[in-house]
This record gives C-alpha cells, sequence and structure tokens, in this order.
C-alpha cells in the first residue's frame, strides 16, 4: 500500500494506542463481549467519553455478516467471494467463517478427506475440527480469509501448478485478436515497385466452459508494372468450438478442426474430438512444442504454416531467428517460408517431433475423433471415419500405445511400446499398418510405417537429446491426407520413404560455450530428398577491460527440390554503454557475401531499436529494426537498403481486443485467440499493472488485459508500486489466478485514487464523531480513522464525492466534498459537516 508519511505515522499511532489501552485505571472502556478493558487515561484526547475503539475489542474479530474477501490456502489464492461470518457455536461471543461447500471442492482436498468432512450452521459451513490441523483466519484489512490446510489432505500441487479443483473458467466476453504484416519494396535493378499486406488471427466468445472461435487470414499483393490485378484474399480458415473436461484431463472440440494425433499424420477434418491434454499436467509430465529456427539474410517476413493454414507469421531482423512458441498441439510436417525484403525466399519443411510415447504407471491417455475430412471451403470430402489412440502405463517404466483410423477404405491400425530407460533416457518403437482401396484404379495399396523415438537429458553433462527419431514407410503405405489426394485429386503428394531427425543441446560451462544443432534428412519414394541442417554456437568472454562479449556463429543447408541453400552467419557483440551492445556480423551465401556493423539499444521495457551499415559484392548496405510495446498492441517497424538492388520497409502490428461485462481494453496479443486476464483497477485510469513478465496501464475506465497467459498455470499479476502515481493506494496490489485454455480471468485490484487532506469533521450538534470512527468511500474502502476533535487524515479525495463515517458497527453519517476542490490540498484543512443517515436495524443472527 502507497501512503504519504503523514497517513501512515497516523495510522500506526492509533493502531499502537489501541493495542496498548489495557493498563487498567479509573477511567475504563469495557466491552463485555470480548471480556477486553481499555485504558483511556493514556489517549491526549478531550472528550474521553466520545471514543469507539469497539473495532479493536478483540483480536481477529469480525462482526457476523457477509463480506467479499479473497481466498488464501497456504501460499495459493482463489478469486475473490463472498463470505459469511456467523456467530460461532462454541464461542457465542465471537464469529467463524462459514467455509461453504462450494468454498470446499475448490479447496483440492484428496478423496479420502472428502468423505470425513462434517457440517455445522445447519450443514451448510464446513466444521474445520474435521480436518485436523485446519485453521482459517479473516482480515477485514486486506479483505482477505487465510485458510491453512496440512498438505498430506490435498490433491498434488506444485509450485506454479495448481489441482482442477481450482481451475478457473473465466467470465463469458467477446475477444478479436489480430497480427497484421505489411511491406513495401522497391527494385532498382528492374524499377518494380510492390507491396504486401498480410494478416491472420482469431475471432471468438466465451460462454461458461466453451470457447467459440473462428480463424482468419488475408492477403493483399500488388506488383506496380507487372500488368497482373492486385491480389486480394480473405477466408475464414476454421470455425469451431471447444472446452476443457476437468475430469477426464481432456479437451473437448466440434466444427473444424486439424487431427491431433502422436501417431497418424494431420489431416483436416469437420467433426468432434476429444483428446488427453498435456497441458492440464503438471509442467514436468508436459510433452514437446516444435520450434523452427533458420538465419535470416536480410529484414525479413516468417511464415509457417500447414496444409494451407498459418500457424504463425512474423517479421524478423536481419540474422538467425528461432521461433520456440508454436502451439504444442500442432503435429505433422510444417511449411516454412522466409521471404527476405531483397526478394528472395527460402522454403523449407519442417516434421514436429514427438517426444516417446510415455504415460505414469497406471494411467491412460487417449484421443477421439470422429467426422468427415473437408477441404479448404469447408466443404466435406472423404469418407466418414473413427479414430482412437491410447497410452497406457503398464509398470514403472513401460508404456503400451496404439490406435485405429477407420474410414471405410481407408484403414490404419498402429500398436508401439515405450520403455523409461531411467539413465539411458527414453525411447519408444510403432508400427503402423495401412489399407487403401482406390475404387478409380481397382486396386488395395497395403504397406507399413515403423518409428523409432529417444529423448534424454544428460544432466551431468550439461546436455539434452530433446528428440532423435527414425521412420521407414513402405512405397503402399499411406496417411489419410495422401489417400484424400490421390483419391479426389487424381495425385499423391508425399509418399514418404525415410526420415531422420534430430535436436541436441550442449552446455560446456567451463569454457562458457553453448551449441545446439538441429538436422532433419527426408527421402521420398518418388521425388528427391530433402535435407536441413542448422548449428548454432555461442559463447560469452571477457578480454581485459571488456565484459560480456559474445560471439556466435550459426550454419545451415536446406536442401529443397534439389536446391542446396547454405549459408553461415558470424557474429561478435559487446556491451556499449548503458543497456546498449555493439556488434559486428557476416553473413555467407551462395549469392553474396555481407559485413556488417550494428548497435542496439533498449530505450526502456516497452522500446528497443537497432541500426546496421556494411557491405557486400553489391555495395553498400543501411538498416534499422524498432520494436515498441504499447499497452493496446506490439508494433514494430524496418527499413533496409542494398545500393543497386533494392530499398524496402517493413511494419507490423499484433494485439487483440477484449469485451466483457466487467468491461474491456484493446491489448497486445501474441497467441491468437488465447488465454487472457482482465484486471480491474476499481475505475482508475494509469495503474501500472505488470503480468506475464511486462508492464501495462489500465486505460481511461480502470481496465487492462494481459495475454499470452499460460493455460493450468498458476499466473500472478500486480501493481507496480513504484511507478504508482502519488494519488492512489494499493491496499490489494497482487492477485493470481489458475486459467483454463482461452479462458477471459476477471480480476479485481482494491486501489482508492484521489486527493490526500487533513480535514474536521462536525456533527450537526457540533460534537465530533467519536475517537476511532472509521471513513468510507462509496466503495467502502476506509480512507481514514478519526482522531481527537473530528480531526482525520483522508485519502481517495475526489471532487463532489461522499464518504460515510462509520461507528458502533453501522453507517451514522455522511459528508460530502467540495467541488472543486482547493488548490494544494496538502497545505489546507476541510472543514466537513456530517450530515446524520438513518441507521437501518441489524438482521437477527442465525444461530
Amino acid at each position: 500500500m502507497k501512503l504519504s508519511p503523514a497517513g501512515t505515522l497516523f495510522r500506526f499511532q492509533v493502531l499502537g494506542l489501541c493495542i496498548t489501552l489495557a493498563l487498567g485505571s479509573s477511567s475504563t472502556l469495557v466491552y463485555a463481549e470480548a471480556g477486553i478493558q481499555f485504558n483511556s487515561d493514556i489517549l491526549d484526547v478531550n472528550d474521553r467519553k466520545n471514543i469507539d475503539l469497539s473495532q479493536f475489542s478483540r483480536s481477529g474479530y469480525i462482526m457476523p455478516g457477509s463480506y467479499s474477501m479473497v481466498v488464501h490456502i497456504n501460499k495459493n489464492e482463489l478469486p475473490e467471494q463472498k463470505i459469511p461470518f456467523y456467530a460461532s457455536e462454541k464461542d457465542p461471543d465471537g464469529s467463524q467463517a462459514c467455509i461453504s461447500k462450494a468454498l470446499v471442492e475448490q479447496l483440492g482436498l484428496k478423496e479420502d478427506a472428502m468423505k470425513s468432512l462434517t457440517w455445522w450452521h445447519q450443514g451448510e459451513c464446513l466444521d474445520e475440527s474435521s480436518v485436523k490441523g485446519m485453521e482459517s483466519r479473516g482480515d477485514l484489512a486486506t479483505s482477505a480469509l487465510y485458510l491453512s490446510v496440512p498438505q498430506a489432505y490435498l490433491e498434488y500441487s506444485s509450485e506454479d501448478w495448481d489441482p482442477p479443483s481450482r481451475w478457473d473458467e473465466g467470465i463469458p466476453g467477446l475477444l478479436f485478436d489480430y497480427n497484421i504484416n505489411a511491406q513495401n519494396r522497391h527494385q532498382q535493378n528492374n524499377g518494380t515497385r510492390g507491396y504486401n499486406v498480410s494478416g491472420n488471427g482469431t475471432a471468438g466468445a466465451n460462454l461458461g466452459a466453451w470457447r467459440l472461435r473462428a480463424d482468419w487470414q488475408g492477403q493483399l499483393d500488388h506488383q506496380t508494372g507487372s500488368g497482373q490485378p492486385t491480389d486480394k484474399t480473405l477466408d475464414w480458415s476454421r470455425y469451431y468450438a471447444y472446452r476443457a473436461i476437468p475430469a477426464l484431463r481432456s479437451r473437448l472440440t466440434v466444427g473444424e478442426n486439424y487431427l491431433d494425433s502422436g501417431i497418424f499424420d494431420s489431416f483436416r477434418f469437420s467433426g468432434a474430438s476429444l483428446v488427453s491434454d498435456d497441458n492440464m499436467l503438471p509442467p514436468n509430465l508436459r510433452g514437446y512444442a516444435p520450434e523452427v529456427v533458420g538465419v535470416a539474410k536480410t529484414n525479413a517476413k516468417v511464415t509457417i504454416s500447414q496444409q494451407g493454414r498459418v500457424l504463425y507469421e512474423t517479421q524478423v531482423a536481419a540474422g538467425p531467428f528461432r521461433i520456440q512458441d508454436i502451439n504444442d498441439a500442432i503435429s505433422g510436417e510444417l511449411d516454412v517460408r522466409v521471404e527476405e525484403q531483397d526478394g528472395s525466399v527460402q522454403e523449407f519443411k519442417m516434421n514436429t517431433a514427438s517426444i516417446p510415447y510415455l504415460t505414469r504407471p497406471g494411467s491412460l491417455r487417449f484421443k477421439l475423433a470422429a467426422g468427415k475430412p473437408s477441404d479448404w471451403e469447408h466443404h466435406s470430402r472423404g469418407p466418414l471415419f473413427g479414430t482412437g489412440e491410447f497410452s497406457w502405463g503398464v509398470s514403472n517404466g513401460w508404456s503400451l500405445y496404439g490406435g485405429a483410423l477407420l474410414g471405410g477404405d481407408y484403414n490404419a491400425l498402429s500398436l508401439g511400446i515405450g520403455r523409461d530407460l531411467m539413465a539411458l533416457g527414453a525411447l519408444s518403437f510403432d508400427a503402423t499398418q495401412s489399407r487403401a482401396r482406390m475404387p478409380q484404379k481397382d486396386e488395395t495399396l497395403s504397406g507399413g510405417s515403423y518409428r523409432l523415438s529417444y529423448s534424454k537429458t544428460f544432466d551431468e553433462l550439461d546436455s539434452q537429446v530433446t528428440f532423435a527419431g527414425y521412420r521407414f514407410s513402405e512405397e503402399d503405405f499411406m496417411s489419410m491426407s495422401e489417400y484424400l489426394d490421390a483419391r479426389y485429386d487424381g495425385n499423391r503428394v508425399g509418399n514418404n520413404k525415410e526420415m531422420y531427425t534430430i535436436t541436441f543441446n550442449k552446455q560446456f560451462r567451463d569454457s562458457g560455450l553453448s551449441t545446439y544443432i538441429n538436422y532433419s534428412h527426408q527421402t521420398y519414394w518418388d521425388r528427391p530428398a530433402n535435407d536441413r541442417y542448422n548449428l548454432t554456437m555461442s559463447r560469452y568472454f571477457d578480454i581485459g577491460r571488456f565484459k560480456n562479449l559474445s560471439v556466435s556463429l550459426s550454419a545451415y543447408r536446406n536442401r529443397y527440390n534439389e536446391t542446396n541453400d547454405d549459408g553461415i552467419y558470424l557474429g561478435l557483440s559487446m556491451p556499449w554503454g548503458n543497456g546498449a551492445t555493439l556488434s559486428y556480423n557476416t553473413t555467407v551465401n551462395r549469392n553474396d557475401n555481407t559485413h556488417r556493423v550494428g548497435y542496439y539499444d533498449r530505450i526502456d521495457e516497452h522500446n528497443n531499436y537497432q541500426l546496421s551499415a556494411g557491405s557486400s559484392h553489391s555495395g553498400a548496405n543501411l538498416g534499422g529494426y524498432y520494436n515498441h510495446e504499447s499497452d493496446v498492441a506490439r508494433l514494430s517497424a524496418n527499413a533496409s537498403y542494398q545500393e543497386g538492388r533494392y530499398s524496402a520497409v517493413g511494419m507490423s502490428a499484433q494485439g487483440g481486443m477484449t469485451l466483457t461485462q466487467e468491461g474491456g481494453a484493446l491489448h497486445r496479443a501474441g497467441i491468437m485467440g488465447g488465454t487472457r486476464l482482465l484486471l480491474d483497477t476499481n475505475g482508475v485510469a494509469e495503474v501500472p499493472v505488470r503480468g506475464y513478465g511486462s508492464t501495462v496501464n489500465t486505460n481511461r475506465f480502470g481496465k487492462a488485459v494481459v495475454s499470452d497467459v499460460n493455460s493450468y498455470y498458476r499466473n500472478k499479476a500486480s501493481i507496480d508500486l513504484n511507478k504508482l502515481g502519488d494519488n492512489a493506494e494499493a491496499t490489494r496490489s497482487v492477485v493470481q489466478a489458475t486459467l483454463t485454455e482461452g479462458a477471459i480471468g476477471y480480476r479485481k485490484f482494491d486501489v482508492i485514487a484521489g486527493e490526500k487532506a487533513m480535514a474536521i469533521i462536525k456533527l450537526a450538534d457540533g460534537s465530533a464523531p467519536p475517537f476511532g470512527a472509521t471513513v468510507l468511500n462509496r466503495r467502502k474502502q476506509e480512507t481514514g480513522i478519526v482522531n481527537d476533535a473530528g480531526s482525520v487524515y483522508l485519502s481517495g479525495i475526489n471532487p463532489g464525492e461522499s464518504m460515510t463515517v462509520h461507528w458502533n458497527g453501522d453507517a451514522q453519517c455522511e459528508v460530502q466534498l467540495p467541488s472543486p476542490l482547493p488548490a494544494n490540498m496538502l497545505m489546507n484543512t476541510l472543514l466537513l459537516p456530517c450530515k446524520a443517515v438513518t441507521v437501518t436495524a441489524r438482521a437477527p443472527i442465525a444461530e
């Protein structure tokens, strides 16, 4: 909480005095229901009869009623909810929090513990004594209920993962996310000009646990002087809905989808699927997410797609790039396209790896799907099919897995076994047999495919084989997508033969050297082989007074359609000044040899830029790249110039909009249609909130959205108190949430905004409210405690607002703040008449 020195001093004085009042004298205040006596002689108060210290009369006492509180379970936090407090059956003069059955379900108690629970208050509230060692404590100052539950009674949880009982489905709302890239290029050697604008994103709505989504992608392409019209396309590529099924640790999807399988190749279909979701497992049991690495010769646009659907698109600066935030549900072959600003294009295919298919002992993971294959135009094409696969943890170390895909004229069966080799890593082997009938040729093709996968982390060697695999497919083996192409288009695309792939990391800590190797080799029965090699090495070192220098080497070869694209990138960088970096790099490829000197600087956490100048065989070159993380979008701009060849500029914008019944905001967005958290600061604008590694300011309505939140992780957000304005206080500055996939979470901070000043409150008869009376604003936030003769240090003062003064447990009178407020508030004392309000009779407390 951020307070002025005067406000902090005053509140500590009041609390300190109230705590030390039990000294006994002739002037004593007695609170019979608490059995506590306060000595008022030590108070420097003119009217010792006009004192209300009832709120301090009993440690931890909370008057019976219903309060909005955040629930803390050990070190975890649940959303704010209404918590009733009732007079205790064991102590009628005290009060006890009512832990309802709905709240108990969120505690994550084990099944055995749930069976032994008992209840009080007509079966409405949990009897804490039925959970041995459980304790509860309410705190009105922080609006929180603290529950301490022995870990032995709770389901498994970790530092950043909660059991399903604590997952939050979020609130209903609408969203629209976008990723726009634009480039303008001038080819000087032939005088042509052209521009390209491309984009993709997701529109959607959340209703309860359901996520309704529609993916879109579009492109606008124009070439001056080409004689061709402007090419325009806009497609809604996929319509679908999904929801989590926590009891089965799975995700249910209906509509248009791509087959999510660890055994069979992916294809597009319309129907339904129920798939065990690794994201619902603790982090150490989750799967492998694919990554794409490469080297851009110039500023470039990287597009990753699958069967025509754009999965990821971004602009990168010249040099090595590594894209690691692709959805881990993506499987199968990916198409990667790198469009350079000099007009050249790199294209290659990448097979997403899958770590060995292992399952914990006694556990069963499954993937079920049914429907009809469909094409890009949303038309069904092919037979009705059903598929199912499973992985069963037979014993400690052994897993059995397999599946079937049945679709009339196309059928496939698979069976495999996995073994945890402990110190030697993990290994799995599977065989798949397909049988496809081709009516137009009156023939049946049958073939097998065999796969071996391996993964290992060598902790003692600081190295990791993320994935290594080999696959061999017979000539007549067909995947479903190959079968559909052959039957309905008359041509077979694919016809894979052998595939080798490996991803390897190694750290040499003594020398500070880090290495990364990625290799894939794919052969075909009917066309030339494709190869891809990528080696990256980097090292940090010191030379004399120059510290933290870095040298990196990236070498690659892409062989695609019998064409080699080879290149080497060598870079050296060193810190320069405060946060800046000076660098030199050279790029060698089959067409050119480029040398560049670069300068990078990080202006602040939202802005950075880099400049470069160099030369090549073609002449001088210049380049620049600027990134800005605004509150509403992630923006970038780049420009490059190559003497005698081309000049180009590019821009990108990535963001989204989220709208709910609690409000909404424009925001940054990386994962289209992904999980997000709406933060509310009680209508206070320009409050800096930090979540998931970045800071944003709330908009004029006091709302901000933190996007790209990890699903099923415990995520925290907080107010940056160091940047909070002087006219704002945060009595609750940290929130946390564990959200299901695609959810719009909602959390509210307790923020008091307004001026601060000394004031004197007087009643209609000229007397003052009792010493210790509290002042609350219209949001029921405490803004001050009355001192002697009605003096009070008030915070959260806003023109024309009203506040109520409370004593004897009720609002007794109301003050109206002036409008406009006087200048220089801290140098003035406000005189505030307090008009009486009607005291409502308290409802009887149920026993």
